[in-house]
């Protein structure tokens, strides 16, 4: 099973957005190893002022882009350069991402007990700076002085609820929009199988996720709206009660 991956399936109004965000990101060098996308999830320290992440918190990890293979590799490596420091991770994630390597980065986080929170980090460095100059400012992992952006209707797709559900406290901004696509399954090295191959996989990547979700005390009805949309190749946009029922969130704004 190692080859299957799960990613963000992108539907409808979510595309353009996708689309934009490649735009954004079109002059960044590879991320990671070989085969690594140049939109691969990256992570830096971020400090604000008092209170920038939330009371008593002035100090975060950014998390942008997209989940890929090697990207559980890139967290490990800044939390174990935060000198046991358990210092908050904002997410802000797009594409389509590898839904497997979401969940791990979920677990490493509440194996360390770090919180978790999601939306755009501003880096002041970069302000009228082009892409290309705003990512090798962040690469070396920080710390830049930073601010945390209202979210401005930039969404926590299905990548980023997985990840935010590894917090120990999970909070997301007032205005954030939650939007659910569907998954589709991938095999980068046999990717003409069979119907039945396919069934097979998403059936135990399936079981996996509501596992997950159940060990991170979040309800597991939120697989089954992801199962309707892809069936559907539709999105469901969550509005902030469906984040508490569903335990998605732990506070609802910062």
């Amino acid at each position: 099973m190692g080859t299957w991956t799960v990613r963000t399936a992108i539907f409808g109004g979510l595309l353009s957005f996708v689309a934009a965000g490649f735009a954004q990101t079109s002059q960044r060098p590879p991320v990671g190893g070989f085969g690594s996308p140049p939109d691969a999830m990256i992570f830096y320290v971020a400090h604000g002022p008092a209170g920038a992440c939330g009371q008593g918190c002035s100090e975060w990890i950014a998390a942008e882009g997209t989940v890929q293979w090697d990207t559980h590799k890139r967290l490990i490596n800044i939390l174990d350069r935060q000198n046991g420091r358990k210092l908050p991770v904002v997410v802000r994630s797009w594409g389509e991402s590898n839904l497997n390597v979401a969940t791990g980065l979920g677990r490493i986080l509440r194996g360390r007990g770090i919180d978790t929170m999601a939306g755009p980090t501003g880096v002041e460095a970069c302000r009228g700076k082009p892409e290309a100059e705003c990512f090798a400012l962040k690469r070396p992992g920080g710390p830049l002085e930073a601010r945390m952006n209202a979210p401005d209707a930039v969404p926590c797709d299905l990548a980023c609820v997985l990840i935010l559900a590894g917090g120990v406290h999970r909070s997301l901004p007032a205005g954030t929009r939650v939007i659910l696509s569907g998954m589709s399954i991938h095999n980068r090295l046999a990717p003409n199988v069979s119907r039945d191959e396919r069934e097979g996989a998403s059936t135990r990547f399936g079981e996996l996720f509501r596992i997950y979700l159940h060990d991170m005390g979040v309800e597991t009805e939120l697989l089954d709206i992801v199962d309707r949309n892809s069936e559907a190749r539709r999105q469901t946009e969550l509005p902030p009660s469906e984040w508490t029922r569903l335990r998605i969130v732990t506070e609802t704004s910062l």
